[in-house]
C-alpha cells in the first residue's frame, strides 16, 4: 500500500492503491488529483500439477 500526503501541506491523507483520485485537504484545502504513473499488473504464477511417486503426492512446475 502507499500513503497518500497532500502536495501543499504534506499531511496524510490516506493509504491505499488508487489509479486515480482527488481529494481535497481538510489542513490547507488544496486539491489533490493524483493519478498512477503505471498500472499494477496481475503477477503470473508457475502452473504446478500433482504427480505420485512412491505414494507420496509430488507437485512439480511446468
Amino acid at each position: 500500500m502507499q500513503e497518500i500526503r497532500c502536495g501543499q501541506c504534506f499531511r496524510k491523507l490516506g493509504q491505499g492503491r488508487y489509479t486515480h483520485l482527488v481529494i481535497k485537504c481538510p489542513r490547507c484545502g488544496a486539491l489533490n488529483d493524483l493519478r498512477a504513473t503505471r498500472p499494477e499488473l496481475e503477477r503470473q504464477r508457475a502452473s504446478i500439477t500433482q504427480t505420485e511417486h512412491e505414494g507420496k503426492p509430488i507437485f512439480k512446475k511446468q
